[in-house]
């Protein structure tokens, strides 16, 4: 009898607690709304920016330049996190897959690497199609970027800008690279990019892809005999440990995108979108093409010491041009004859 008489008195026990809780609750979210509604925008946001360089590259050089700019331009609202020397991911397409699926929120990556996800990018690792950085600058700022940039927007992204890893040039360990018929046979090492493969594969190279982070080593080890980077990777790479000749071929020019997650980016507030855009403009792709530059006359004179460095004449250079030609035939219906026409005119 006892025990059914305490049973209403537990229930109404119950019901009391239940509704003190949603009381309480009720009144922590409605003060939780009045501090935001007085805070008004004050959402920070951190930017992890994930790229293969090390140090001294002049991407990452930029990239603490625009971190000092853009958190004093956006009074701390915009934090940025550098990770460079692959610390997070070992190839330039798992950084983009990554800022893609928004486990990180931008990486800068070269450009074969994006036409991996955008064929169209492809454009740039056509051989031979700029003849001056100056010719490079014009394109990539101009109609040839702009069109590009929407290739970028359909797959997830926002780019913020063009840098440069300077010019391509050609390296091996067993001899110096004069005419076509000197790649013949040679494994080369690529970037993970179908154009790349078969550039070198139709000079009569055997050419096969492997993620930069891993390249030293396989070149030390000799499962690769050569490879193509700019002057300013050849250097901060030390590569030149692990090769012997260098060809200053000029073969392609390195652009890099800076590419940020687009839901992220159009998720920050209009004033801090806007600051971000001003920043990498003004600041980090400025500051990156100009210590490229830079760098590219200094390391060369450094790794005259280190290789045996010859320069393809004029002459030898159309050798090249003309054995590669089969590569346009191939490419340009998939790049687009517009975009290659784009290109082609910032030489004039």
């Amino acid at each position: 009898m006892k025990i059914l008489k305490k049973k209403p008195f537990m229930l109404v026990l119950t019901l009391l607690i239940l509704l003190s809780m949603m009381a309480a609750c009720s009144s922590g979210s409605d003060k939780a709304s009045g501090d935001k509604a007085k805070s008004g925008s004050g959402d920070e946001y951190t930017i992890r920016v994930a790229y293969s360089v090390p140090e001294d590259h002049a991407s990452h050089i930029a990239g603490l330049a625009f971190k000092e700019d853009i958190e004093a331009k956006s009074d701390g609202k915009i934090k940025v996190e550098l990770y460079p020397n692959g610390q997070l991911y070992a190839s330039d397409r798992e950084a983009v897959e990554a800022v893609q699926l928004n486990n990180i929120e931008m990486t800068v990556v070269a450009t074969p690497t994006m036409a991996t996800f955008a064929p169209e990018f492809s454009i740039f690792d056509l051989p031979f199609l700029f003849d001056s950085r100056e010719a490079a600058y014009k394109a990539m700022d101009g109609d040839l970027g702009n069109a590009l940039n929407e290739k970028v927007d359909e797959i997830g992204l926002v780019n913020l800008g063009y840098g440069e890893n300077g010019f391509r040039h050609l390296l091996n360990s067993k001899h110096p690279i004069e005419k076509p018929e000197d790649m013949k046979g040679l494994k080369m090492r690529v970037m993970e990019n179908k154009v790349y493969e078969d550039m070198f594969n139709t000079l009569g190279a055997n050419s096969s892809p492997l993620a930069f982070g891993e390249l030293y080593s396989a070149l030390q080890q000799g499962v690769y005999d050569g490879m193509d980077n700019p002057i300013s990777l050849v250097s901060s790479m030390k590569f030149y440990e692990v090769q012997k000749y260098m060809t200053l071929s000029s073969h392609t020019f390195a652009p890099l995108v800076s590419v940020i997650n687009k839901e992220y980016f159009e998720g920050m507030p209009e004033d801090l979108q806007e600051i971000l855009k001003e920043s990498m403009a003004d600041v980090y792709n400025k500051t990156q093409r100009e210590t490229t530059q830079k760098q590219d006359e200094e390391k060369l004179k450094e790794l005259e010491k280190e290789l045996e460095i010859n320069e393809l004449t004029a002459e030898q250079k159309k050798a090249f041009v003309d054995a590669l030609q089969p590569i346009y035939d191939k490419y340009s219906g998939d790049i687009g004859e517009d975009l290659i026409e784009m290109a082609k005119a910032a030489n004039e």
